[in-house]
């Protein structure tokens, strides 16, 4: 269990204006800055991305962009960020991600946020880190995906121990407030056997 002091936050390139997801996009920079948690992102000036670090800044908190160079030629590099990492792939830069962030939040986005999400999980699960993951489940985005996960269990390919390795929260703080309480213990039975019941 350790305080929180980066966070990586896995979001969409895109942003579809919805209200409600702007109004928890604030509330999380809110919570970083008054927590003194440093935002780790992808660095992006567009979508989700964009704004969640905009809002950060506006509110005197520190933001780590990481970002390959191809998208930075792109121009879609954020240029107000406290300090932008520019990596030569996208496999650089996850991994500089991760290496930088003491856990990680997933807010709605698209192919790129998911496979950021299970990355990271799956590392997790493996005993490859052990810090937190939150979903900040803006009004039910998430669910189907949780449902999905369900029915892993049920069909026996994950292990409920490893489901229950994920935080799934609509409110940013109670999100932030459990990771900080976090202990992993992912069940690596499966090495052993193969029995998931």
């Amino acid at each position: 269990m350790n305080k929180l002091n980066s966070v990586c936050v896995y979001c969409g390139s895109n942003f579809n204006g919805d209200v409600q997801l702007r109004s928890a996009i604030k509330q999380l920079a809110e919570t970083l800055v008054k927590q003194h948690i440093r935002l780790v992102y992808g660095g992006g000036s567009v979508g989700v991305m964009g704004v969640i670090a905009d809002d950060v800044l506006q509110s005197g908190g520190l933001v780590t962009g990481v970002i390959p160079q191809f998208l930075m030629d792109k121009e879609v590099g954020h240029k107000g960020v406290t300090e932008m990492i520019i990596t030569e792939n996208m496999h650089q830069r996850k991994q500089k991600m991760a290496d930088l962030s003491d856990g990680f939040i997933i807010l709605p986005g698209g192919f790129g946020t998911l496979e950021e999400f299970f990355e990271v999980l799956t590392w997790l699960q493996l005993g490859l880190h052990n810090k937190p993951i939150g979903v900040l489940n803006v009004n039910g985005f998430y669910d189907p995906l949780f449902a999905q996960m369900e029915m892993m269990v049920q069909s026996k390919f994950l292990k409920p121990a490893n489901r229950d390795l994920v935080f799934n929260e609509s409110d940013a703080e109670v999100l932030i407030n459990k990771m900080d309480e976090f202990s992993a213990v992912p069940d690596e039975v499966w090495f052993r056997e193969r029995n998931l019941t």
